[in-house]
């Protein structure tokens, strides 16, 4: 049958025409699909996806997912990234692949509020324990408090919402003398600020995740995670779990975070001398009684930051004298009109959440009362600095 014989309906979908090769520009491709086809029986019997050199179903891959993936592990220094819906999915990933019943899992007393939930409500379901540990404790603490169950500690550097910087290098060290994995949330870091599986002395984190919702996507229209590793037999115990969980991304979603990666630096340099500038300002208001940024001397981790690192996001969080009550802390908050209510950061739109900080700890934080955590976008500085100005007069 030639192609003037069919019926159009089967000519729209089996039409003879091929795009030609060698189309190139600055911006990906999208390609997608769930059906993947091939030449014939022997191909598609002998065609793998684990090491990228071919494509079998959608949600192993696409030259579009393939792409950002190796740009990612570029990124955070790594060999090889899976992509998952989220940051919080990612941590899901590591501790699915890891962990049986009976492991005991660790996690630092500022983790990613999500995770100690994953951990108390999910984790315990399939018999895995965990423990809280003081990241700000040093070594001795972390080897204090790993057991003979311990198979996996979690990282944050630096910590959620209260921004301590810990020793990583030593609490990588204590965790290698026993044994146990090592996985770092990065999305802070971003993959710029230090390099993960590089911390110096020869030590480094075994498993780096990273909410590309975060600073990789920049749009705050994003929902992304990234799993990446060195190791090439951990990436494939991951990725086999990865693989049986049906765990993917939208080609769509992928081309977002891969059209602004090439802005990555820019942004994510400009939001950290935003950041800085807004701390010192809060630095000297009455109002405040401290700032914590890791770049600030006097914020918890500071030296350790300061060993470590070359940038320092576009993070913040304020304590405010003690006779600014919880109920004054959130007319400042809602007093505020450049500085949106919302969870996330990273994007261009600065953010504001009060958090009632002790409430969120095992172990004393370094503050009292209710914490507000700025986001800096990419607005004007000095018109943030306004901003918060005139939401002071509201405490």
């Amino acid at each position: 049958m030639t192609q003037d014989d069919r019926d159009p309906r089967t000519g729209l979908i089996h039409h003879p025409y091929r795009a030609p090769e060698g189309f190139e520009s600055p911006v990906v491709g999208v390609h997608k699909g769930s059906t993947v086809f091939f030449p014939n029986v022997a191909a598609m019997r002998a065609r793998t996806w684990k090491d990228k050199s071919g494509y079998t179903y959608g949600l192993h891959g696409t030259p579009t997912t393939f792409t950002l993936e190796e740009r990612i592990a570029t990124l955070e220094g790594g060999r090889h990234t899976l992509l998952v819906s989220s940051g919080l999915a990612a941590i899901m990933l590591v501790n699915l692949s890891l962990l049986r019943a009976g492991d005991e899992v660790l996690l630092p007393d500022n983790v990613y509020g999500p995770s100690r939930d994953l951990a108390v409500h999910e984790l315990a379901q399939y018999g895995v324990t965990h423990r809280i540990y003081d990241p700000m404790g040093g070594a001795g603490a972390l080897r204090a408090a790993i057991g003979e169950r311990t198979r996996l500690v979690w990282l944050e550097a630096a910590g959620s919402v209260t921004l301590e910087f810990p020793d990583l290098r030593g609490l990588v060290a204590a965790a290698r003398e026993r044994g146990v994995t090592v996985a770092l949330d990065n999305t802070w870091g971003a993959g710029i600020a230090f390099r993960p599986f590089d911390l110096g002395e020869g030590l480094g984190v075994d498993v780096s995740i990273h909410a590309l919702t975060k600073y990789p996507s920049g749009g705050g229209d994003v929902l992304m995670g990234a799993v990446t590793t060195v190791d090439r037999a951990l990436h494939e115990r991951i990725m086999m779990t990865h693989s049986r969980f049906g765990l993917g991304v939208g080609a769509n979603d992928a081309e977002l975070v891969l059209r602004s990666l090439p802005s990555l630096h820019l942004r994510y340099h400009a939001q950290d001398a935003s950041a800085r500038r807004i701390a010192a300002w809060a630095q000297q208001r009455p109002e405040v009684a401290r700032v914590l940024h890791p770049a600030l001397p006097g914020s918890p981790g500071h030296e350790h930051w300061a060993a470590q690192c070359s940038a320092a996001a576009g993070l913040l969080s304020i304590a405010f004298q003690p006779r600014h009550d919880a109920a004054a802390v959130d007319r400042f908050v809602d007093a505020l009109r450049l500085f949106r209510i919302g969870y996330s950061w990273g994007g261009p739109v600065s953010l504001v959440v009060p958090y009632p900080i002790q409430a969120m700890r095992t172990f004393e934080a370094p503050v009292a009362g209710t914490l507000v955590r700025l986001c800096i976008g990419l607005e004007r500085t000095e018109d943030l600095i306004a901003d918060l100005e005139q939401a002071l007069g509201a405490l």
